[in-house]
């Protein structure tokens, strides 16, 4: 704990920045969580793709099967998984969390072009490069999208775990949750699935989830001083590039 301690003491003036960006003064208004929604979907789209990584790394999907690294590490990945690619919906339907978002946009009026013109040029074989060039994706999701994905595709495993851990959903603060719990109540049935996807973020990340990726970090980092300081470096990478993304849809609000 001592080392995930320090990785903490190290974001920390960073994630405190995050928490108390001028995002949040700054929205006031359906449509500005609409304009939100259109740039952050991105980083839930991107999101998955650090935990597919670390799904590849420490398991095993090719065929034939074989047992791949410490089972301890493979229950750990696995669980995470399971819950962000099929979750429960607030019927109790199965849904991931990306899938959740996407219909909390329809439900909200955000406009879904981008994300959807991304989707559709990776299904079709395209790199996820000039999907984020050719969709009309907002400049600065784009370019926090494309970060993740070298990441993603180029990291170091303990690299990608440690974003995937530090950098997660649950940096929301309580502020935003009221702005869209007042906006809920002013505008009813447009933000009902939004709040539930943030307060099921807030509860799985922040609690279960969370827990298990910080395990996972320390199985992976070991006694390897090298590769704690790799992690703390990369967890840090990826809050301020949250910092950067949430610069960039300020700029889009009126």
């Amino acid at each position: 704990m001592l080392r995930l301690d320090a990785i903490r003491a190290q974001i920390a003036p960073a994630r405190a920045r995050l928490l108390a960006h001028s995002l949040y003064a700054r929205m006031a208004s359906l449509d500005d969580v609409q304009r939100f929604m259109e740039s952050h979907v991105f980083a839930v789209w991107d999101f998955m793709s650090l935990l597919k990584r670390l799904q590849r790394d420490l398991t095993c999907l090719d065929l034939p099967w074989v047992p791949v690294g410490e089972a301890e590490v493979r229950f750990l990945i696995n669980e995470i998984v399971c819950g962000e690619e099929s979750d429960v919906d607030p019927a109790g339907t199965r849904i991931s969390h990306f899938e959740l978002y996407l219909r909390a946009m329809h439900e909200a009026g955000a406009v879904a072009t981008a994300i959807s013109g991304a989707l559709a040029s990776v299904r079709a074989g395209g790199a996820t490069a000039v999907a984020l060039k050719k969709a009309g994706v907002p400049l600065g999701a784009a370019e926090f999208s494309a970060e993740t994905f070298r990441l993603a595709g180029q990291g170091k495993t303990h690299e990608v775990a440690a974003a995937f851990t530090f950098g997660r959903e649950d940096l929301i603060p309580d502020m935003f949750m009221q702005l869209v719990t007042r906006l809920s109540r002013e505008h009813p049935g447009k933000l009902d699935t939004f709040r539930y996807y943030l307060e099921r973020h807030i509860e799985v990340d922040g609690g279960h989830h969370g827990a298990i990726a910080l395990r996972m970090v320390e199985r992976l980092c070991g006694d390897d001083e090298l590769k704690w300081q790799e992690a703390g470096r990369a967890a840090l990478a990826s809050i301020e590039a949250r910092i950067r993304l949430w610069d960039a849809i300020v700029a889009t609000l009126v």
